[in-house]
């Protein structure tokens, strides 16, 4: 064998990443993450297997894996800081209390077991103290749960964006924060055992002024740098270098100091913004080699210790620490899943999916597990870290396959919060997600939007502004980017920037009122154009999507243009989303951009006459929500309440059936409360069957500038009967395809609702 150092390097590293590939490519198919397949590779290179022949003895001698080891630690370090980056600090003001309740039950409901089992009888009578303050590590240990360890796989299992993947990871941020506190403050407690208390006191000390530098030093450089990177520009590389110093610094200083080389790097990525610019070109100049190259050298050089003929249980210590890592497994899975099912309300299959997710180990383990020997003595040490490699493999080879088993990703951003405008109170945010596609969308949106917020009186109104555009089909990565209205347009002859230019305007006519705007364009291959919508309405807590009708008008009523791409998104965005959506059909005039583009209170202005059609179910009353919050005493929106009604049939008095009750209750809040104004009216009207109701909505048409109705999917009634086959546009229900139909000559703007999609 070479005695040169980079030949052998060599080597290692081929024979290391062909086992690892090869093992990965008889995993995949099952939804083992790589992870499994670089401890596999570990294993089989061990002692146990190829590790006891002499030409593997030989290619990894001492030194080499000295060298091989080096680089090892090196990826563990980058893939902390990468974990860190990714996990936004600001999820904590953000974090609901189910989050937090179940982040706090995965990691105390295991610790109070394990104490339990730890200070029982026998666990006196089989260790002694020594034995006993080790294991107390290994329980703190066996009880983590690492927010790397569970980003890692919710982004294998492609979950991120999900409603199931946003719990997972607040619930693992709270006890991840948690686990590290007690563990810093144990490393302490177990230095004024071992070195005395004055020791563990300036050690301390040490660590918590480092802290304060993270805090108050380097996070507010960080944003400063962020606030000197120009809209749209990379981050400078001097900035990328000095940030990449004092992080390897910093695990100078936390080993220098009794504490772990890996706690100062990821304390300093957790000050790193997640946001647009420094996040992402962070994790795009260091993803890539540590997760295929350091990364894996790490986890295989960490399993290739395990000796397999070690592994027995005739010593107590052993026993015990199997009976310990089955205590803590066990009541994690059950505090994570009671929680979920019975507080959260989550469906028995996500419930059980979330515990296991919360369940699952990785890397962060096997580094503990590896460079903290937590027994005195060598045997004891070698055959703790064979059971805990043995324990990690079957964790990470089941809990994925289980996982996937159980995620249904058709409802990848289905909601367990009530997000919609019904449930929004009248004094409370309202939070709306706008979608354009066109320049030509946006005449009836700006119109919209501003009879939605043209006067001061109403609730705050939070407009998210999203410009879809086109990413060629071939181009899998996307790219999202966030404009803040305030800046000068970063560039011309853009896309984005007639879009920007009309939001500008918006906004300076709409200052006075309780209306913030915030503008993003996300560029997209129109497949998965849907998903982004998604993501990003589920990202603010959006109430309301608005989209785009696929089908343009002309003045004279013929229709000018059709886009089946924005048909296709609109159904997609219909059936996933995480929220209520309307799809907004523009038969009005082009948005111009020399003209005022909202409708202000001023003493000439027009009223802006607004219908509602009411039958009755979910989207009906979601969709009524919307018309009340345009309307009151203070602006010129005329709101005018059309309840279509069967013959003989006074449906406010119904009480035998929920869905009657439910509608009677949302037209009398209009009688009662709204009726008496100038500009809210209330009729009825009498139709028997689905011709006479075509008849009576086709003759009111002309009359409104907008009719706002519900989408009404998977409902029958008398008024409707017949129409469902005529139907040609079934995103719109059968009300909304009426009106959008090519026979009605009319400029009449149409906002077909559906209420958000509750898990069931």
């Amino acid at each position: 064998m070479s005695s040169f150092s980079l030949p052998v390097l060599e080597m290692q590293l081929v024979l290391i990443f062909t086992i690892t590939q090869a093992s990965y490519r008889i995993f995949r198919p099952m939804g083992v993450p790589p992870f499994a397949s670089q401890l596999i590779t570990g294993m089989i290179l061990s002692p146990s297997f190829l590790g006891r022949f002499t030409i593997f003895k030989d290619l990894f001698t001492i030194r080499s894996q000295e060298i091989i080891g080096m680089l090892a630690g090196f990826g563990h370090v980058l893939f902390l800081i990468l974990s860190a980056v990714k996990m936004d600090i600001g999820n904590i003001e953000r974090l609901g209390k189910k989050a937090l309740y179940t982040g706090i039950a995965s990691l105390l409901a295991p610790t109070l077991i394990g104490s339990y089992l730890l200070h029982a009888k026998l666990a006196k009578s089989w260790l002694n103290g020594e034995e006993l303050l080790n294991m107390s590590f290994l329980l703190a240990i066996h009880s983590l749960t690492s927010f790397p360890v569970v980003i890692y796989l919710l982004e294998h299992l492609k979950m991120l964006n999900s409603e199931l993947g946003q719990f997972g990871l607040s619930a693992a941020l709270v006890s991840d924060f948690s686990s590290l506190t007690l563990l810093i403050l144990g490393s302490i407690a177990k230095l004024g055992k071992v070195k005395g208390s004055m020791y563990a006191i300036k050690e301390a000390g040490a660590i918590f002024l480092f802290l304060l530098f993270v805090v108050f030093a380097f996070r507010p450089a960080m944003f400063w740098i962020v606030r000197q990177t120009p809209e749209g520009k990379p981050v400078k590389n001097i900035y990328i270098y000095i940030i990449m110093v004092v992080m390897l610094f910093s695990g100078l200083f936390t080993l220098s100091h009794s504490m772990s080389i890996f706690l100062g790097p990821y304390l300093v990525g957790l000050a790193i913004p997640y946001g647009l610019p420094l996040g992402p070109i962070m994790i795009k100049k260091l993803n890539s080699f540590t997760h295929n190259v350091f990364h894996p050298l790490f986890v295989t050089t960490c399993a290739m210790r395990t000796d397999l003929r070690l592994l027995n249980f005739n010593g107590r210590p052993m026993i015990y620490n199997a009976i310990l890592v089955s205590a803590t497994f066990l009541a994690k899975m059950l505090a994570s899943f009671v929680l979920s099912l019975y507080y959260s309300k989550m469906p028995f299959n996500d419930a059980l999916a979330i515990a296991l997710i919360m369940s699952f180990k990785g890397a962060v383990h096997l580094g503990f597990y590896t460079f903290f020997g937590f027994f005195p003595t060598g045997t004891l040490r070698d055959q703790s870290l064979s059971f805990e490699c043995v324990v990690l493999l079957l964790n990470v080879i089941i809990l994925p396959i289980l996982v996937k088993f159980l995620y249904d990703p058709s409802r990848k951003y289905a909601c367990y919060q009530k997000r919609n405008i019904l449930g929004c109170r009248r004094n409370q945010e309202l939070r709306v997600l706008v979608c354009i596609r066109r320049s030509t969308n946006l005449s009836a949106v700006i119109r919209l939007l501003g009879a939605a917020s043209s006067s001061p009186a109403r609730p705050r109104l939070a407009i998210y502004v999203l410009h879809l555009i086109k990413l060629a089909e071939e181009a899998s990565r996307p790219v999202f980017i966030s404009h803040q209205m305030q800046k000068k347009i970063p560039f011309r002859n853009s896309y984005s920037e007639i879009v920007i230019k009309a939001f500008r305007h918006f906004k300076r006519d709409i200052q006075g009122t309780a209306v913030s705007v915030k503008l993003f364009t996300v560029v997209r291959p129109s497949k998965v154009m849907a998903e982004g919508i998604c993501s990003l309405a589920l990202d603010k807590l959006a109430s309301f999507i608005i989209l785009p009708f696929h089908r343009k008008w002309s003045v004279d009523g013929c229709v000018a243009s059709e886009d089946s791409t924005i048909q296709t998104l609109n159904r997609n965005v219909l059936e996933h989303a995480p929220c209520s959506v309307g799809i907004l059909v523009d038969r009005g005039h082009d948005y111009n951009l020399g003209l005022s583009s909202t409708l202000m209170l001023s003493s000439d202005s027009s009223t802006y006459s607004v219908a509602m059609i009411f039958l009755g179910g979910n989207d009906d009353r979601e969709a009524l929500s919307f018309a009340k919050r345009m309307s009151n005493k203070y602006s010129k929106i005329s709101l005018t309440v059309i309840h279509l009604v069967s013959p003989g049939s006074n449906e406010l008095d119904v009480t035998n059936d929920l869905e009657n009750v439910l509608d009677s209750l949302a037209l009398k809040d209009v009688i009662l409360n709204n009726v008496g104004d100038e500009y809210v009216r209330y009729l009825e009207e009498i139709v028997q069957d689905g011709p006479q109701t075509t008849s009576t909505v086709c003759s009111m048409v002309d009359e409104y500038d907008l009719i706002i109705v519900g989408r009404r999917h998977e409902m029958e009634s008398p008024q409707t009967s017949g129409l469902a086959e005529l139907s040609t546009f079934p995103e719109l229900g059968i009300i909304g395809d009426l009106l959008a139909s090519s026979d009605l000559n009319t400029r009449t703007s149409v906002l077909v609702v559906q209420q958000q999609k509750m898990i069931i």
